[in-house]
């Protein structure tokens, strides 16, 4: 598979429009989010589909080794975490390429709010247009590449460079220049400020450098009618916060990758709480990822965070209420959701050891009460338990890779997320452009990605939907 199969033409918005008409009533569900429209919806999972996945459980707790169809995963190179080469590729293709979250619509709510977005490297305005569109601009002068705006965030009627007071609208366009005679043929139709790809999903706004890239709605793939029961249409944003770990972004992201971990580093958190040998992996295209593993009877929730006096998303259907359903989405997207809370956690490169955890909470609107906070105490003045056993360690993970002793990484089934992740990772660098010795053989096949699942041969026919 070369790196061009995951990039075509942008979609048109008819194209899209179309294209879920044509998938029925999942279709329709979908179309309604990504155009920001009420969604009527009860569960995007049925019951066929719920009894299938709870074989699949029992199947996951029964086996004696990996299902026989599911490859053997040759060892991911130890430079990966390390080699500045490697890195580079990540900045140049991967935070280039991806579809990124970026920002809520809480934070842009009215015409001519804006914020100033820098996580992937790049100097990024948001602003919300006097039409309701949310665009997003490189901060970067048309004149001499000054900043338009220095302000974290703010609202202002047209957005006017400090430096010599080019002026410019919300959608971009050079308005007005300072001494406008003393320029010759100065085309202020070629001189608005340049575009980077802007678009919601339900509330959430996400960029994306490529601008041929597809669609966000393209990206998310069946992921998108897997979220129309959390209703990301209604969530408002109830915290976000950002702490430095001292690790590779990467190393932190795969502690919530996988549940091989959980029994070490969180026996008196996560492990009475989770059932890790239920667990239940799934690969989507462009190298999304979900697991689902069903909680105890009794146990509400697995957040630290939860309370009792908080609306829930009434849509939530009978898997989020019942097990941690939660999805990595490419490249640096980690989130369980349930009835009471979508809380993304992101992963941002600082350096090779070091990186940036975002943590995010949107919630229904939970009205005088305090905000809910799913990831931190005190409104962002310390991770909770559970993600400072997962941060704390990873440092010690990162002294350790440095070592003259590590070589690589060699994967279990129960890892395959990660591995998939790696694998998807170089389709999109090109693995061409990568170092032999840094490479990873594209050994999980298109059997083992979403809506193919051979793992669905081995249950008894009347578990399978």
């Amino acid at each position: 598979m070369s790196s061009d199969m995951f990039y075509t033409a942008n979609q048109q918005i008819n194209a899209k429009r179309l294209r879920a008409q044509r998938m029925g009533d999942l279709g329709a569900k979908i179309w309604q989010i990504y155009s920001h429209r009420p969604l009527q919806t009860d569960n995007a999972m049925d019951s066929a589909q719920i009894k299938t996945l709870r074989a699949l459980m029992e199947y996951e707790a029964s086996r004696e080794a990996p299902p026989a169809a599911f490859p053997s995963l040759p060892d991911l190179p130890g430079g990966r975490y390390t080699d500045p080469t490697f890195m580079a590729l990540e900045h140049e293709h991967l935070w280039r390429k991806s579809w990124l979250l970026a920002a809520h619509i809480d934070e842009v709510p009215e015409p001519g709010c804006f914020i100033l977005w820098e996580n992937a490297g790049q100097p990024v305005i948001i602003v919300h247009s006097e039409a309701g569109d949310i665009n997003a601009f490189y901060n970067t002068c048309s004149h001499r590449g000054a900043p338009v705006v220095t302000e974290a965030k703010g609202r202002k009627v047209r957005l006017t460079c400090r430096y010599h007071g080019w002026t410019y609208n919300h959608d971009g366009d050079l308005l007005a220049v300072r001494d406008p005679e003393d320029f010759k043929d100065l085309d202020f139709s070629c001189r608005g400020l340049n575009k980077v790809r802007c678009e919601r999903f339900g509330n959430l706004i996400f960029v994306n450098f490529d601008p041929s890239a597809i669609s966000l709605l393209d990206w998310l793939g069946p992921i998108a009618g897997e979220w129309a029961e959390f209703r990301f249409d209604q969530c408002r944003l109830a915290a976000r916060h950002q702490f430095t770990l001292n690790c590779n972004w990467k190393i932190a992201m795969e502690a919530n990758t996988e549940v091989y971990h959980v029994k070490s580093i969180h026996p008196a958190t996560v492990a009475p709480i989770l059932d890790d040998r239920r667990n239940v992996n799934t690969l989507y295209p462009n190298g999304h990822n979900r697991m689902v593993a069903p909680r105890p009877e009794g146990i509400r929730n697995t957040l630290a965070q939860s309370r009792s006096d908080l609306p829930e998303i009434e849509s939530v259907g009978e898997i989020a209420r019942t097990c941690t359903q939660s999805y990595g989405i490419f490249p640096n997207w980690v989130s369980p959701l349930s009835a009471l809370a979508i809380p993304p956690l992101l992963f941002w490169p600082k350096g090779i050891d070091q990186c940036t955890l975002e943590t995010w909470t949107f919630a229904p609107d939970w009205g005088d009460l305090p905000a809910p906070d799913q990831w931190t105490e005190n409104q962002g003045e310390k991770l909770i338990q559970v993600l400072l056993e997962d941060t704390e360690f990873g440092a010690w993970i990162q002294k350790s890779v440095n070592s003259y002793g590590f070589k690589g990484v060699p994967l279990s089934y129960q890892e395959a997320r990660i591995y998939y992740w790696h694998q998807s990772a170089d389709q999109i660098i090109g693995p061409e452009r990568i170092p032999p010795e840094l490479r990873v053989p594209p050994v999980i096949t298109e059997d083992w990605i979403y809506p193919n699942d051979p793992r669905l041969a081995e249950l008894p026919p009347e578990s399978s939907a």
